[in-house]
């Protein structure tokens, strides 16, 4: 690498600055490269994930690297942040106040992007929903390209051929440095509080999250939030799905003779019971693709192949085994207080809870309550397991482990016969993992080493 430095200021030709290597950043490094645009990137880590690669991709290139990685922005006219990179970093707050852009790598992708863009948000459920909408897409003969927040990196889709549609989740992150969206359908399933330790507030998130309707041709929206279909732009289609009776030319659940369904208006389209996916929740997810779907153009039928089908993404209501008449459920994607309450209401019967890591300043009376007189046990790992502990020690025995195996041999300890042990950890897992899917992992290998 032709110049890699530490603390001191580096000047470079380029006037576009890449903040935060890892996946995303080398994805904008590849785009940028393939359209000859010269770049500085920094980074606050010594040894960022994907240096090696950017080396050889573009050995000539500036990088600064550190926790006092410092650069004179001068002739910086466009920074190009990483999601895990907040608002509130120095550099981004004096870039704003010298007028240089500061965008995501979603913002380059929208401003290239050719095919129809079918963006995906929400504070749960919309790696689900993406992935529905892709395989809805491969069923219906439609090609997609899913990818951004899930999978692929967004700009890594542009080097493939051109799809009939990109299907992109989107976190906050991104949503709040892109302006130039305008995608063809906006989904927003929910909302409730995440990323406060980024966003600061509650409605700096959601303002976040209602950047998705930005000149969006069609939205579709949950009916549990009034104040979402408030931020839809005038004229803008609206497709609502809900779990109650919908109206016309909306979705929801309908019963017919003790079995519920699906439904668009008063049409019946599947049993729940048919569901390959599980739980409440997944009900609502569903029913947001098939949503998305109508406004796509895609084939009924295909449709409800799928979700026939599809029995979920692994650390999504995993259901891992049943041991001695106990289900153990692995949903370690449920990162915030209101993935973890989804995850409790959508199990009937009693609930050995196994919860922690980083709250993120999330409020956990939340989960208490959803827990009210259904909660046999806790056991609590991670640095706010303590925090967690308050909020649920009126609710049944509360006991804090060391580590994902020690809670789950504490769980099975205290669950009897038809009780469900589950992993809704409505936390981040950055204290004791690298992400949410080694938790999951960790959970899985744990279960499957207890006693039959």
């Amino acid at each position: 690498m032709s110049a890699v430095k530490k603390q001191k200021p580096a000047l470079s030709k380029a006037d576009n600055l890449v903040f935060g290597l890892g996946v995303t950043g080398m994805s904008v490094a590849r785009y940028l490269k393939r359209n000859g645009i010269d770049a500085l990137f920094v980074d606050s880590r010594s040894q960022p994930p994907g240096l090696d690669e950017l080396q050889e991709l573009l050995p000539d290139a500036d990088v600064v690297l550190g926790e006092n990685a410092t650069v004179q922005l001068t002739k910086i006219n466009r920074i190009v942040a990483s999601p895990g990179v907040a608002d509130s970093e120095p550099m981004l707050t004096m870039a704003r106040k010298a007028g240089i852009d500061v965008v995501s790598d979603i913002e380059l992708f929208a401003r290239d992007a050719e095919a129809p863009i079918v963006a995906v948000t929400g504070s749960n459920g919309k790696s689900t929903v993406t992935t529905l909408l892709s395989l809805m897409c491969d069923a219906a003969g439609k090609t997609a390209l899913a990818g951004a927040n899930l999978g692929e990196p967004a700009l890594d889709l542009l080097q493939q051929d051109k799809p009939n549609f990109y299907v992109l989740e989107l976190s906050s992150f991104q949503l709040q440095r892109t302006n130039t969206l305008s995608a063809k359908i906006a989904v927003l399933l929910n909302i409730s509080a995440d990323h406060l330790d980024w966003h600061e507030s509650e409605k700096n998130y959601r303002n976040a999250k209602y950047r998705v309707f930005k000149n969006a041709d069609a939205a579709v929206i949950s009916r549990d939030d009034p104040d979402i279909a408030k931020q839809v732009g005038k004229g803008t289609r609206v497709v609502s799905f809900g779990l109650d009776a919908p109206d016309d030319g909306h979705y929801g659940l309908l019963e017919e003779e003790g079995t519920a369904f699906l439904a668009r208006g008063e049409q019946l389209l599947l049993a729940t019971s048919e569901l390959a996916l599980v739980g409440r929740h997944n009900q609502l997810n569903a029913l947001a693709a098939l949503a998305a779907g109508e406004l796509m153009g895609l084939e009924l039928s295909a449709m409800l192949q799928v979700l026939a089908e599809f029995p979920g993404l692994a650390h999504r209501m995993q259901l891992v085994a049943s041991k001695k008449g106990v289900d153990f459920i692995n949903d370690s994607k449920a990162t915030n207080v209101g993935a973890a309450v989804a995850s409790v209401e959508s199990i009937d019967g009693v609930i050995v809870l196994i919860a922690g890591g980083e709250a993120k300043g999330g409020d956990f009376n939340d989960l208490s309550k959803a827990l009210n007189n259904r909660l046999r046990a806790a056991v609590l790992i991670g640095s706010d397991a303590d925090r967690i502990a308050d909020a649920l020690t009126d609710a049944a025995p509360v006991r804090i482990a060391n580590n994902i195996k020690e809670a789950v041999v504490q769980a099975a300890g205290y669950a009897e016969t038809g009780d469900t042990v589950l992993l809704a950890p409505g936390c981040a897992s950055f204290d004791q993992f690298p992400n949410y899917m080694a938790r999951g992992d960790a959970f899985v290998e744990a279960v499957q080493g207890l006693p039959s």
